[in-house]
Order: structure tokens, then sequence, then C-alpha cells
């Protein structure tokens, strides 16, 4: 038995393939396009593993996933591979259609033709399991209700666009041919390997590197902040318990402005690393444009996933922050590795000099 993993060798999918291979011998084929956030140095302590089997390439290549599912006979797939930065989809929308909407349409396709042609036990046994995001959902009000599975879909950036096409094709693909698919929407990820282009890891970097901490506006944008390992946890939940044809929201239960967020964030380096000069590194944060139609807050609300399935994040924000600034203040390395001459270009172009 194994399972197929897509975009494992991104920031999510790799804390999941590391975490699903720290708990089970099950192998997983891990197909990942490297693209600018895949990289493989996450996956570096699987090397020589037999468990791991990685494959470069693209979920839009039809052939390529059909040969992998024909020879490795997955009982699963779980889909991470997308395009997820707000930002950039601002600056290149095409990119996210063409893996977040045609992408998925043509995995979807390979695993439709994979099912339709298994034994009927092995059948009834597959899931399709499409991680996908808040966003979908659009903002909320100050004071409106967290969102639930219910929640009409209102996406406002090219990149919760392209999510929420990809969503409705998944849910199309089981009312229409019965592929046995699931769905989570989880709320913003955070922890280790996360590409720096995302608020805690960019501030993390700049932090060390006595540079400013952008934040958008007046930095008062809400999220619902969700340790990745708990995010792991729930996705391997979902895969052996949910209903098919259901969607999950995945949530952390901790709405956090993202000042609050960075002042935080602020306060552990100020403990953990000292300034040399003795002044906090919350002096470091500026406020810059904000972005294009940046939305104000989104919320989940996570009782579904409990009431049917029992999860509930382990990680509060407190203890979930301190293990990921620990982590990035431990692999100094991993973070100079990917901040390459083009991410320092993006960081130019996103944030001025």
């Amino acid at each position: 038995m194994a399972i197929l993993v897509t975009g494992g060798a991104g920031f999510i999918g790799s804390n999941f393939v590391l975490d699903w291979l720290a708990q089970a011998d099950e192998p997983i084929v891990n197909l990942d396009a490297l693209t600018y956030a895949g990289n493989l140095e996450n996956l570096s302590s699987l090397a020589g593993d037999s468990r791991h089997v990685f494959v470069r390439g693209d979920i839009g290549d039809f052939d390529l996933v059909a040969d992998l599912l024909a020879r490795h006979r997955p009982r699963a797939i779980v889909n991470f591979a997308a395009e997820s930065h707000v930002d950039r989809s601002i600056h290149g929308p095409e990119d996210f259609i063409r893996t977040n909407v045609v992408g998925t349409f043509r995995l979807l396709e390979a695993a439709r033709a994979y099912w339709n042609g298994l034994a009927a036990d092995d059948r009834a046994g597959f899931r399709f399991l499409h991680v996908s995001t808040d966003e979908v959902y659009g903002s909320l009000a100050p004071d409106a209700p967290a969102f639930t599975e219910t929640n009409r879909y209102e996406p406002n950036s090219p990149y919760s666009a392209s999510k929420a096409a990809s969503d409705h094709l998944v849910r199309a693909y089981h009312h229409t041919y019965g592929l046995p698919v699931l769905t989570t929407n989880c709320s913003n990820n955070y922890g280790p390997y996360q590409f720096p282009e995302k608020l805690i890891p960019l501030c993390m970097h700049n932090a060390q590197a006595g540079k400013p901490l952008p934040l958008y506006g007046d930095g008062r944008q809400i999220r619902d902040w969700l340790y990745v390992g708990d995010h792991c946890s729930a996705i391997r939940r979902v895969l052996e318990a949910g209903s098919i044809g259901e969607v999950y929201n995945i949530g952390g239960w901790n709405e956090q402005t993202n000042r609050e967020v960075v002042a935080t964030l602020c306060a552990i380096l100020d403990e953990l690393s000292p300034r040399a000069d003795g002044r906090s590194y919350a002096e470091q944060i500026v406020f810059v444009q904000d972005r294009p139609g940046h939305d104000r807050r989104y919320a989940i609300n996570a009782g579904k996933i409990e009431r049917a399935l029992g999860w509930h994040p382990a990680e509060t924000f407190a203890t979930g922050l301190r293990k990921t600034v620990r982590w990035y203040l431990d692999h100094q390395q991993w973070l100079r590795n990917v901040t390459s001459g083009a991410y320092r270009n993006w960081l130019k172009q996103q944030y001025g000099a």
C-alpha cells in the first residue's frame, strides 16, 4: 500500500511527508515540480529511505500522473500541489490558473481513469483528498461569525479564485463521476520549512539580518493561525475517517492581527536571540503600502472536524510560534540557502528597496 502526495516538497507538503513517515511505514510517492518554493532540502532526512519515492513533475502532466498511478497503485492521492501566495498571484495570475485550475483538472482526470480501473474493494477504499484554503470564502467583517463549511464562496484575489475553481472541480468530479473525494480548507499555516515570502519566516529572516519587518497598511488584518503539524494531523484524520464528498474546515482557533503576530515574534526573538545592541526587534517594524484587495479578516470555525472526527489542534499560538522561531534559529543554513538572488529580487519588487 502507498499514497501519492502531490506538492510534497513544499512547505505543508514536506511537513506532511515527514510526519507521515515518522508515524507509519506506508510508502509515499512524492510528485513535485520543484518550482521556487519546492525544496528537496526539506526532505534531506529521508535520503536513502525506500519508503519515500520522489518524482519531479507537474500535476498537469496527465501521462506522467497516469504512469505513476499504474506503477505504484496508491490507495489515496493527497493534493497539496498549488501556487499559493496572494502577492505573487497579483503580479502573475496566469501561473495560478495553470497549476491550481488546469493542473487540478488533469490530476482529477488521471485519478478518475485510475479509480475506474480498480477492483471493487480497491475502488471502495480509494480517496482523493484535496487541500485548499479559507481564502475561498472571502473576507469577514470584524464581528461576523467564523467561516463554516456552508459559507458562500467569495474569493477576492487571483490566488483564492483559482483555489475556489479547483474546489468546485473536485466537488463536481464527486457528484458527476462518483470519485471518492475529500476537501479540507485550512487557515494560515506557519511552522518549519515555510518559504520566506510569508509573514512569519519573512520577518524571521529580516529580523536576523537587521532589515525592516514590513507590515501591510495598518497591520490590523486578522487571520486564524494554524501550526503546520496540527494541519498535518488533521489531514491524516480526514484521510482515515472523513466521509466521502464532505468538506472539513481546519483551523487553529487562534485569531491574531498581523501586528500581534509580529510583536509576539519579536518578543520571542528578544528572549532567545537578543540583538547585539540590547534593543527590541520590534523597532525594526515598518508599515508599507497595502496590497490591492487585501482581505481584512479570515477566521475558521473548526467545529465540524472536532465533532465528526474528534480532531483538535494540539498547539496554541504561543506554543506553536515559539517552536517555529526556535526551528528557524536552529536552521540558519536552510534559510540562507532558500533566500537566493531570485528571492531578493522578488522582495524588492513587492516591498520596495
